[in-house]
């Protein structure tokens, strides 16, 4: 498989890891727009958002309580921050497997 993050959990491509368990990976992002910018990737390959499956529910679950926990490590948990997924072409989706960006340490502006 040719996906980059597939290579960063096979341990084929270094990465600034800042969690890991037995099915989600967090790392440092390598063009990061804000002081803090992690990304939460289940260690499964799905594509997108829209291949998340009906039996996938206890690993989105799973990344959630990463995103949770990261925050905390990061220490933006009290101040605030925010958890996006890009998904297709208009979402800006260059990556095709499942990721979500967790960004903060600054105040946030909201630009569409």
């Amino acid at each position: 498989m040719d996906c980059i993050f597939c290579k960063i959990i096979a341990g084929e491509i270094p990465s600034q890891k800042v969690y890991e368990d037995d099915r989600v990976l967090a790392f440092h992002d390598i063009n990061p727009i804000a002081p803090v910018h992690i990304l939460v990737v289940p260690k499964r390959h799905i594509p997108s958002l829209l291949a998340i499956q009906s039996d996938d529910q206890e690993l989105v679950g799973e990344l959630h309580l990463a995103l949770q926990h990261v925050a905390k490590e990061m220490g933006v948990a009290d101040s605030g921050f925010r958890v996006i997924t890009n998904t297709g072409t208009h979402g800006q989706q260059t990556v095709h497997h499942l990721h979500y960006h967790l960004i903060g340490g600054r105040q946030l502006e909201w630009k569409a």
